[in-house]
């Protein structure tokens, strides 16, 4: 009994000195992040600088797209492109972004006429689909009157066969009644007959 005694009080302390370890705090703590390295926009990048917190590039030249500052940068020059975002307010300065990437796309297409270009061969294309709606719509015009002269014509005939027209026997009874004989030249009586006749021999 005495050792059996002794046996359980080691076993209990050895529990108690060992729960302790199992919970200690650097055991259960997790690993902390690593840090994040943000990459530098492609302006800096492409000039090969440090990218600043408040880069003024950075919001509209992002890594992920460097072509768009390679060919703003190829007409424009860095130094102009910083100077121009600099003196607008930032609501205005994605779309002087947007305007800047887009001239420089057509100067690089055409050196010598550039935007100006592109302007006039839009505006012939607006004339010429301007004087196509026009003759579509005096077509369509046309073709309207057509129509309102047609439907005029199938009218007026739907009413010609639909009026009451005198039958067969009321036309044959007009020609043969009395009054036409009267009236008709060529039915000789005894009035004319002298006028009319002479002797076939002298």
């Amino acid at each position: 009994m005495e050792c059996s005694d002794s046996t359980a009080a080691t076993n209990n302390s050895s529990c108690s000195s060992s729960s302790p370890r199992s919970l200690s705090p650097s055991s259960s703590s997790s690993p902390p992040p690593p840090n994040v390295v943000l990459s530098p926009c492609a302006a800096c990048k492409i000039l090969r600088r440090r990218c600043a917190d408040k880069c003024v590039l950075a919001p509209y030249f992002p890594p992920t797209d460097p072509a768009k500052f390679t060919t703003a940068h190829r007409v424009f020059g860095a130094s102009n492109i910083i100077k121009f975002l600099q003196e607008l307010p930032e609501f205005q300065r994605a779309d002087a972004v947007s305007s800047m990437v887009y001239e420089a796309q057509a100067r690089i297409r055409d050196p010598v006429y550039g935007c100006a270009g592109a302007i006039c061969q839009l505006q012939k294309q607006l004339d010429e689909l301007q004087a196509q709606l026009a003759k579509t719509q005096a077509e369509l015009v046309n073709m309207q009157c057509q129509q309102a002269n047609l439907v005029t014509m199938i009218c007026m005939e739907m009413e010609m066969s639909q009026s009451p027209q005198p039958s067969s026997e009321e036309s044959l009874d007009s020609l043969i009644s009395p009054q036409s004989y009267q009236s008709n030249s060529f039915f000789l009586d005894d009035s004319n007959i002298g006028a009319t006749w002479e002797p076939l021999w002298t």
